[in-house]
């Protein structure tokens, strides 16, 4: 079999086996929360709250749209002329044009250009979060944040970008078998690492103190299975107003994280009914679903590039002659970015299905739909957040069901009507 049959039959095996992951892992047959119930739920939330949430979305919208439209055409002006490899050309040429050199400083600089480009939404995002005064954190905080985020980028790209070229010159045939099964193992790896590592950069997280809370949430992570290892506290209100909590770590390392925002926000029956919802998504090894799920497409995006190194418009437009070169990186970036935008709804219906069943085990575990109601109502309102926002929105982007919805399931649940 030739590199490139067998590159079209581990492509079509590895899209039929994302399918059947999906149809299998993924909790498909929830039913939609009653309609009824939503109209009625936006109409019982207080009309400031809802005008002050769809107030701030209306204000983020524009930005958020301008930049998403902007990082795509930089994508493609880089990727499908010759401007992309003009510049990683010229960052190599000071290191004689090594393949090192241009696929790592040439590699980092495409990305870069294209966080430069957009870094004014970034900024501008910021000014209308704080001017809604959701966000406590200074200009010098959000930069220094923004910092460590480059910063861990910047290095796992160029432990990427050189692992990836490297194959390809070892492997001039048959790389993008390996370096798909590598970039497989690779999103499994820094799925379990990353949160372990990452989170201590931005957070500092503390013990929980001991009393009734703590106790509570304890015996609520051991009534529903999940060993966990601690309750922590993290300093979210460094930075923002917003409240959450969640599980994060694996085994040994599972703890539950409380923000130090909810605390103060919400009573602890309410604490409970979101901690309740997140210690379904360890009950049920959601993490491990999305891993699994996002390695077999990440392999399938590899192998998809190596075949369309074999249609020769796209690599002449990039100004290449093999896609395997590492001047053609700006073209791989173009790829990515319209892959990325066309899988957008259907990752975010994944995990709205997840997060349903999420809903509906924190209903059944935590046996309080008036505190579940409750808290999301404070959630929407603390938060900011548009409870019932434009269909095409929340089909696009929304990986949570909205306000509305969560109310509704909550009422469908006290009615005991089956959900």
């Amino acid at each position: 079999m030739t590199p490139r049959a067998a590159a079209l039959f581990s492509l079509a095996a590895l899209l039929v086996g994302l399918a059947v992951t999906a149809a299998v892992l993924v909790p498909w047959r929830q039913p939609p929360a009653p309609r009824a119930d939503q109209v009625a739920a936006l109409r019982d939330l207080p009309a400031e709250q809802v005008q002050r949430g769809r107030a701030l979305r209306s204000a983020l919208r524009p930005g958020r749209l301008t930049a998403l439209l902007l990082g795509l055409a930089v994508a493609l002006l880089l990727g499908l002329t010759p401007l992309g490899a003009g510049l990683i050309e010229a960052a190599g040429r000071p290191f004689g044009g090594h393949w090192v050199a241009q696929a790592l400083f040439g590699g980092l600089l495409v990305v870069v250009v294209g966080d430069v480009l957009t870094l004014p939404f970034a900024v501008w995002r910021h000014r209308v979060l704080s001017d809604h005064g959701l966000v406590t954190q200074g200009w010098a905080g959000w930069a220094t944040d923004l910092a460590k985020s480059y910063a861990i980028s910047a290095v796992l790209g160029a432990l990427a970008l050189l692992a990836f070229y490297g194959v390809t010159r070892l492997a001039p045939r048959w790389w993008w078998a390996f370096a798909s099964a590598g970039v497989a193992v690779g999103v499994v790896l820094l799925s379990f690492i990353l949160p372990v590592l990452v989170e201590p950069v931005f957070n500092r997280f503390t013990p929980m103190p001991a009393g009734p809370l703590r106790t509570e949430l304890l015996a609520l992570a051991e009534r529903d299975g999940v060993a966990v290892r601690d309750v922590l506290v993290a300093d979210a209100s460094r930075r923002t107003r917003a409240v959450n909590a969640y599980v994060s770590g694996f085994g040994p390392t599972r703890r539950i994280v409380v923000y130090d925002t909810m605390l103060r926000e919400a009573p602890p029956v309410e604490v409970a009914a979101v901690v309740a919802h997140e210690l379904s998504h360890a009950k049920h090894r959601d993490v491990l679903t999305g891993t699994v799920l996002a390695a077999i497409g990440a392999a399938a995006v590899v192998i998809g590039i190596y075949l369309l190194g074999g249609w020769d418009a796209p690599v002449r437009a990039a100004g290449v002659t093999d896609i395997a070169d590492p001047r053609a990186f700006a073209l791989l970036v173009a790829v990515v970015t319209v892959v990325g935008l066309v899988a957008t709804p259907a990752q975010a219906l994944l995990s709205r299905r997840i997060e349903v069943r999420a809903d509906a085990h924190a209903l059944a575990l935590h046996g309080d739909p008036a505190a579940f109601e409750a808290v999301h109502r404070r959630l929407s309102a603390v938060n900011l957040s548009d409870p019932d926002p434009p269909r095409w929105e929340h089909l696009y982007w929304a990986t949570h069901p909205s306000t509305v919805e969560r109310i509704a399931a909550a009422r469908a649940h006290a009615r005991g009507d089956g959900r």
